[in-house]
């Protein structure tokens, strides 16, 4: 692809490269867990393999895929989706100063192939945008040779447990590698005391939601996250402006 070839020659690229390879195995085992859970619950291979290629987020998939095969209403699997994604609205508000300076269709693309790992990396590596044009495209390098990692080993493993659901014992345990790929994201996005609270305050709620029918206990672990940690940061900021917020 011509987006990456401008970027392979690049220091910053095989950086990217080698910092997401130290992850890949986890990210394939999650992506294989999903390919699998996919035909699993009822879809065909081909949706599952055009679930896989468009949608391209796994806590999504698994999040909608149960709700699809139980009939729930459209609007709910599509809530459920949204909300298991809004993380990556804050994900894109915080590469926009890296990433305005490129055509729209080259932000679209990078907004695409970004996902949990990548960023946190991504984040670490480079915690303020370049001040010029140079610093910029190194930056974008990196982003691209993590994303070019995450973005292949991940559709690699799907697409074999699509294809292999079938003949993939559920004695190997997928699930809990997985959950283990899950929690290696958890872990490392729990970087701040809130977001361990958010993440502590999710699973409990989720825990004792579990009974709701169509997966809402899902929506109501995200919801009473959003809203515990809205509280502590308005009672946080004490005395401040209206509107201000610490972040």
């Amino acid at each position: 692809m011509f987006y990456l070839r401008e970027h392979r020659q690049r220091v910053e690229f095989r950086e990217g490269v080698r910092d997401q390879a130290t992850v890949a195995m986890g990210i394939a085992a999650w992506g294989l867990m999903t390919g699998v859970a996919m035909v699993k619950s009822g879809l065909s291979v081909l949706e599952a393999l055009l679930m896989t290629l468009i949608v391209y987020a796994g806590s999504a998939q698994l999040a909608a895929v149960p709700m699809i095969t139980a009939g729930a209403p459209l609007w709910v699997i599509l809530a459920a989706a949204f909300c298991v994604n809004l993380r990556f609205m804050v994900f894109s508000a915080h590469l926009r100063p890296y990433l305005m300076h490129l055509p729209r269709w080259q932000r679209l693309v990078s907004g695409y192939v970004t996902g949990d790992l990548s960023y946190v990396f991504f984040a670490r590596r480079f915690p303020k945008p370049g001040q010029t044009p140079e610093e910029l495209a190194r930056q974008q390098a990196y982003l691209m040779g993590n994303c070019a990692v995450n973005y292949v080993a991940w559709m690699l493993a799907s697409v074999v447990g699509v294809l292999l659901a079938n003949a993939i014992p559920t004695a190997w345990g997928l699930g809990f590698a997985g959950i283990l790929a899950l929690l290696g994201v958890l872990s490392s996005l729990a970087s701040s005391p809130l977001r361990i609270v958010s993440a502590g305050v999710a699973g409990a709620a989720a825990v004792a939601a579990w009974a709701l029918p169509l997966k809402l206990n899902i929506l109501v672990a995200i919801a009473s996250a959003v809203a515990i940690c809205l509280i502590i940061e308005s009672r946080a900021s004490g005395g401040s402006a209206p509107g201000g917020r610490h972040v």
